[in-house]
Order: structure tokens, then C-alpha cells, then sequence
């Protein structure tokens, strides 16, 4: 009876994370095209339902009926597993990401943390090594596509995964040293009280300059502008995703948003505190942590979503070889001095 309760309250977790995610994921389709219209000067979408709102379900619509073709020459299995091993990973890395109170409620005679849908003491290595996996989508999507442009799109991938994975992995070290946990939801207890306590902030060594190399190397990971090289529309006409088409295509899109919400609560995490509200009193009553903290996790995290839009609005596109001598030459070097100093730090002042 036991076993079949935790099921159900799991899968029940697990189905309103993924609808929330997926719901954002359409929402962002909008908002990103009405903020950089706002920016430039323009309206963005206007056609569909008031003021543009319905967009994302006509091209929801649009994309489900779409032809969906594959090339004479791709490897047809590959190519059409691709988009799954692109998406699942950054869908999954949202079990370990705490979005409120550490509460345990029994149910049933259940122990369930309705919050998190399960705390596990190695979560941020859990997201690093989809992280990685997803990566691997983009790669077999532009080979199996039997197009140069598509092959040159995925090579462009795998260069600036390890280039800039490994900025993400050191970046984050000064934190874990800070916390003495790798659970992002001891990261997250541990920032409570106040904005002072935050890690960008935090005595004895505020993390600032790992949150820069942190964002700029996720900015990279997810394949945004100005680091989009992999899908170059002046070089390479769409790059990795050139020859598809319908779903599949729509695999590709929903994992490159549901990446960009992924990095966003790792970085309100890490960084900024998480759920918890910059002072104390605004998170109001302890009975009322569960919404307040799920608001301020949500305005964080919409926060840094924002950033994005606001970025490729403002940057152009680097050259391949800007992106790499500024991932090995620039960023590498600023996240181990980080690390460094970090230590010192800690050892100096044991326990802050």
C-alpha cells in the first residue's frame, strides 16, 4: 500500500513539474519574441488572439502537422533519435532543483517532500552529466543528417561543449567549498536569512566572479547568442537542425528553452539564495514559506530568463575562433584563480 502511494505522489510530482516546465517553455516562445520586438522598436506578434497571446499554440499546431521528412541519405534511426537524446536529459535534470521548503508531510504514512522531487547529496554532478548527455543529441542530429551544413553544425557542438562544460563544472567549485555539500537543497538551506548570505554575496569570499564565468559558459552550453555557432543562420543555415523538420524540430526548440530554464534554477541556487526571499520578513509567516518561496524562486528565475532575451537583443554572434580563445584563455584561468582563492579563504575562516 506504502509503495503504491509514494508512486502515485511521485509521478504526481513529477507530471506537475514537467507541465509547469512545459507550459514555460511556450510562454518563453512569446516573451522572447515580444521583448526583443520591445527592444528593437517593434510589436512582436500581434496576429494571433489579443495582442499576440495564442502565438505559441499556433506554432505548437503548426509544427504537430508539418511534414516531418527524412533525408534519402541520414541514418534514419539516429537521426530520428536525436531530438529525444536532446530533450529528455534537460527535462530531467529539474528532479534534483529545490523550487521550495525543505518540508517532509506524511501521506498515507508516506514520508513525501512535496518541493523536491528527490534530494540526492551528488544533485549538482546529477545535472552536469545529462547536461553532458544532451549535448550528445546535437551532435548525432547533425551527423545522421547526411548535410555538411548540419555535420559542421554538431562538430561546432562537441568543440564548445568541452570547451565551455568545463568552465560550468569549475565555476561552481567556490560554492560547494562554501556549502560542504554537493545536494542543491543543503546548498539552498545554507543561504538562508537574508541576501548577505547568498553566495554571490556570502563572507568570507563573495562568488561574484564564478557567477560571471557561471553564465556566460551556461549562456554557451545552451547555444545562445552570442555564442550560437553550432546554429549559425549567416554560416550555416540552421546548423545542426538544417534538415529537420515538424516534431522533431520542435524537440530540438523545447530543449533548447527547457536548457535555458534548467541553467536559470541552477544559478537561483547556487548563487542567489534559491526560494528563500532576500529578507526575512518578506517571506512572511512560516506557514506561508511554501508560497513566497516558490514566487521568489519564480521571480529569480524569469530574472535570468530575461538575461537571455536581453543578450541576444544586444550582442552580435562571435567568431569560432573568438569563442574558443575566450572559453580556454579568458574564462579557464578566472574559474581556477576563483577556486584558488576560494580555498584560502575557506581554510582561513573555517565554518562561515
Amino acid at each position: 500500500m506504502d509503495t503504491g502511494i509514494r508512486l502515485a505522489l511521485t509521478l504526481g510530482q513529477i507530471s506537475a513539474v514537467m507541465v509547469a516546465v512545459l507550459l514555460t517553455v511556450a510562454a518563453l516562445t512569446l516573451l522572447e519574441r515580444k521583448v526583443l520586438g520591445w527592444m528593437q522598436d517593434r510589436m512582436g506578434p500581434m496576429e494571433v488572439g489579443p495582442y499576440g497571446i495564442l502565438q505559441p499554440v499556433a506554432d505548437g499546431l503548426k509544427l504537430f502537422f508539418k511534414e516531418d521528412i527524412i533525408p534519402a541519405g541520414a541514418n534514419k534511426l539516429m537521426f530520428s533519435l536525436a531530438p529525444i537524446l536532446s530533450l529528455v536529459p534537460a527535462l530531467i535534470g529539474f528532479a534534483v532543483i529545490p523550487f521550495g521548503p525543505d518540508w517532509t508531510v506524511d501521506v498515507g504514512g508516506v514520508n513525501f517532500k512535496p518541493f523536491v522531487i528527490t534530494d540526492i547529496n551528488i544533485g549538482i554532478l546529477y545535472i552536469l552529466a545529462f547536461a553532458s548527455i544532451g549535448a550528445f543529441g546535437i551532435i548525432l542530429g547533425g551527423w545522421s543528417s547526411n548535410s555538411k551544413y548540419s555535420l559542421l553544425g554538431g562538430l561546432r557542438s562537441a568543440a564548445q561543449l568541452i570547451s565551455y562544460e568545463l568552465n560550468v563544472g569549475l565555476s561552481i567549485i567556490g560554492v560547494l567549498l562554501l556549502s560542504g555539500s554537493l545536494s542543491l537543497v543543503t546548498i539552498t538551506n545554507a543561504q538562508a536569512g537574508g541576501f548577505w548570505n547568498w553566495y554571490f554575496f556570502a563572507f568570507p569570499f563573495p562568488q561574484a566572479v564564478a557567477f560571471v564565468v557561471f553564465i556566460i559558459s551556461s549562456v554557451a552550453e545552451t547555444n545562445r547568442t552570442p555564442f550560437d555557432l553550432p546554429e549559425a543562420e549567416s554560416e550555416l543555415v540552421a546548423g545542426f537542425f538544417t534538415e529537420y523538420s515538424g516534431m522533431r524540430f520542435a524537440f530540438f526548440f523545447m530543449a533548447e528553452y527547457a536548457n535555458m530554464i534548467l541553467v536559470s534554477c541552477v544559478a537561483t541556487v547556487l548563487f542567489f539564495g534559491g526560494w528563500h526571499a532576500p529578507f526575512e520578513f518578506l517571506q512572511g509567516p512560516e506557514s506561508w514559506h511554501w508560497l513566497t518561496g516558490m514566487i521568489w524562486f519564480t521571480i529569480k528565475v524569469y530574472g535570468f530568463l530575461f538575461l537571455f532575451f536581453w543578450l541576444r537583443a544586444t550582442l552580435p554572434r562571435l567568431r569560432y575562433d573568438q569563442l574558443m580563445r575566450f572559453g580556454w584563455k579568458v574564462l579557464l584561468p578566472i574559474a581556477l584563480g576563483n577556486i584558488v582563492v576560494t580555498s584560502l579563504f575557506a581554510y582561513i575562516f573555517p565554518g562561515n
